[in-house]
Order: structure tokens, then sequence, then C-alpha cells
């Protein structure tokens, strides 16, 4: 069926538009980058790439078990959220079928100092029964592996670690001092 005059010079112009459209649209959902190699990394998070095993403790005791070396990547095992007891509720605890736990961390100079975290985890930082405040929110690099990065200004001092609300039972995670 022919289309009349108006809509003969009107459609090729529409099937542009939508043609050109598709990819805007695409972008907006903010797909992750197509990756041809690993992002380079910054020095303090040289080691995001080999990550060494941890298991998460599930209470404060267990926590001083479960150090983290600052600069150090680790695999940390979770646990089921209803198998943690967190000193401090986390602001976004995660149901019953989410993952979580607590590890612990020496700061032995006053600075900045970054939790990053391969998923959009809950992160707490915790001392003396305190949640410490962030002072940043960000992603990491395109093509590292880095979902989620928080700082925070931290005094020496012996740190609880919180994950909650993670969508599986293992999460890579980095603490390490920013210069």
């Amino acid at each position: 069926m022919p289309f009349s005059a108006p809509f003969q010079r009107l459609a090729p112009a529409a099937i542009a538009a939508l043609l050109c459209t598709a990819p805007a649209a695409a972008q907006m959902d903010h797909a992750p980058a197509q990756c041809v190699a690993p992002a380079d990394l910054p020095a303090p998070m040289a080691s995001w790439r080999n990550p060494v095993a941890l298991k998460a403790a599930a209470d404060g005791k267990g926590a001083a078990r479960a150090m983290l070396t600052p600069g150090r990547t680790v695999s940390l095992a979770l646990l089921p959220t209803p198998k943690v007891a967190y000193p401090v509720r986390p602001a976004k605890p995660g149901g019953s079928v989410s993952h979580g736990g607590l590890a612990s961390f020496t700061v032995k100079e006053a600075g900045t100092w970054r939790v990053a975290l391969g998923s959009g985890a809950w992160v707490d930082v915790i001392s003396d029964g305190q949640a410490a405040t962030s002072t940043a929110h960000g992603h990491g690099p395109d093509c590292s592996g880095i979902r989620k990065m928080v700082d925070y200004d931290l005094k020496p001092g012996r740190y609880t670690l919180q994950i909650a609300a993670n969508g599986e039972d293992s999460l890579t995670l980095l603490v390490t001092r920013l210069p």
C-alpha cells in the first residue's frame, strides 16, 4: 500500500531518527564498558587483580581474627546476613538472602583511606561503636572490576569493617591509604 505524499517524505526521516536514537537509548542504561584490556590502576590499588582468600567473621570478636592488610586485596568469603551480628546496624542491612560479614584492619598513619569493592555492597568502617562518616563515594575505573569506592578520614587505630547487603557469598575488597 503506497503512502500518501506527506507520509512518503516523513517515513524515511522517522526511520532515520529511530535508528539514530537506538544507540543513545542504550547508552542511557550505562552499560558496562567494552573492555579490550584491564584498566591501569593507581599504585595504591595495584593488588586488585591478585586477591588473597579471607573468610569474614560473624561477630566483633571474630573480626579481630579476620585481619585485612592495608594495600592487599582480598576475596572475602561472606556469610548469610541472618548469621552476622553487626556491631552497628548498617543503614542498608540487606535481606535474609543477602550476604555480609566483618573484618578488621589497623591504621598506622592518619589520612584518607579508601575501601574499594567489587560490588555495590553496603560498607561501614566502625571504631569505638560508631560508624565513621564517609568523605567521598565513587566508582572504580572502567574495566577495573572495582564497582564502588568509599573514602574515610581515619586516625591511627584498629577499625572494624562491616559489609552488608551483598548479593553474592563473596566479595573482592581492598582497604588502602591514599597518597
